[in-house]
């Protein structure tokens, strides 16, 4: 085994955002493969491994495989909800290493807009002392871990919606976010609640979507168009799957996966240029930023204030509008390395984070269950 071999996302790209009655989830899907590849300089030839994940096929990788002709020698389904495309990247990184292929595709599809699932979020097996109660999922359980943090630390309303307000003031930069008009705090606060604490605008959006992302061998990378992002850093955790069996509600899996991020990059916290963090609710960011070690504990309200993650704060974060204002098509963490490829090659234009050499990506899945964290940097 060749232990000098490293990995490097060379392209991605997003389908039609919004709302898209004309599409199902795999023409999103390949909309996004095709411009991802041609990002790259590939075509679906060149693909030698395939990963993706979601809930709109019994087995998802050998229904897109088949749609989009490619017949892989590496498959990878690996569904933690919306921190799997972090973990399909740590995981394409690992399978290059050891030589198990060259070129990986990792795609993601949803029509949670046009067609929103009849389903409940979580079966009544897995969730017996929530379903039958009323507990609304997902934004009950993580509007339980915002209670309780506001109850522990002192944390406000006002705080979760500096969040909010400052990811709005990305996405009016950036032409495709589905959310663009801007809003102030008072807006957040007298927005309606969805389950206490958390008003409308501390939620995400739901939107129609799909993303892809080629990740490619050292070598496969020095032939192709653009110049690589690195893959420097990964870690996963997950720590429960029902919100009642969270250890702390007030810590995330985050302070495994992210450890092991740092670690494995060789960097330290002051040195990433840009963060892109799943936004699902305002709450999902604080108590990431805490549990990444970004801040301690309880100190995640007081780091966001004063629109310290807007554009012009000296925390860029969620640059092209996030979940909350960008898009949201159910499984988001596929959006966020697609936008911090896009910060480190200096193609974002309007939003642009000046000079961003290092980036940090990462996926929160379920309620609060499971994360993974990427480090990318660029030459």
């Amino acid at each position: 085994m060749n232990t000098e071999r490293v990995a490097a996302i060379v392209g991605v790209a997003e389908s039609e955002i919004g709302k898209t009655p004309g599409k199902n989830v795999l023409q999103l899907q390949a909309q996004a493969a095709k411009l991802a590849l041609e990002d790259a300089g590939l075509t679906k030839n060149d693909v030698d491994a395939i990963f993706t994940a979601g809930n709109w096929a019994w087995a998802p990788n050998l229904m897109l495989a088949e749609y989009l002709g490619i017949k892989p020698k590496y498959t990878d389904s690996t569904n933690i909800g919306g921190s799997s495309f972090e973990a399909h990247v740590g995981h394409a990184a690992a399978g290059i290493k050891a030589g198990l292929f060259d070129v990986a595709l990792i795609t993601y599809g949803s029509t949670n807009k046009s067609n929103p699932p009849k389903s409940v979020y979580q079966s009544p097996l897995t969730a017996q002392y929530e379903l039958p109660y009323g507990l609304p999922t997902p934004v009950g359980a993580y509007a339980l871990a915002a209670m309780r943090h506001f109850h522990q630390y002192g944390t406000t309303s006002e705080q979760l919606a500096e969040i909010a307000v400052a990811t709005r003031k990305w996405a009016a930069l950036n032409e495709k976010a589905y959310m663009k008009e801007p809003i102030e705090i008072s807006d957040v606060l007298n927005s309606r609640y969805i389950a206490e604490p958390l008003h409308l605008l501390d939620c995400c959006l739901v939107t129609d979507g799909g993303g892809a992302v080629v990740v490619a061998s050292k070598e496969a990378a020095a032939h192709l168009k653009k110049k690589p992002v690195w893959i420097l850093g990964h870690g996963e955790s997950h720590s429960h799957n029902t919100i009642t069996n969270m250890p702390d509600f007030t810590m995330t899996s985050a302070r495994e996966s992210g450890k092991r991020a740092f670690e494995m990059a060789g960097i330290s916290h002051n040195e990433i240029d840009v963060a892109e963090i799943y936004d699902s609710f305002t709450i999902t960011v604080l108590l990431t930023l805490e549990a990444l070690g970004f801040c301690k504990p309880g100190e995640g309200g007081a780091f966001v204030s004063g629109q310290r993650t807007a554009p012009g704060g000296d925390f860029p974060m969620n640059t092209n509008g996030g979940g909350l204002s960008y898009c949201h098509p159910g499984m988001y963490g596929i959006f966020l390395l697609i936008e911090a490829v896009r910060q480190l090659r200096g193609e974002c234009n309007a939003r642009q984070v000046e000079n961003a050499k290092l980036a940090l990506v990462h996926g929160t899945g379920g309620v609060l269950s499971s994360t993974s964290t990427v480090i990318l940097g660029r030459d």
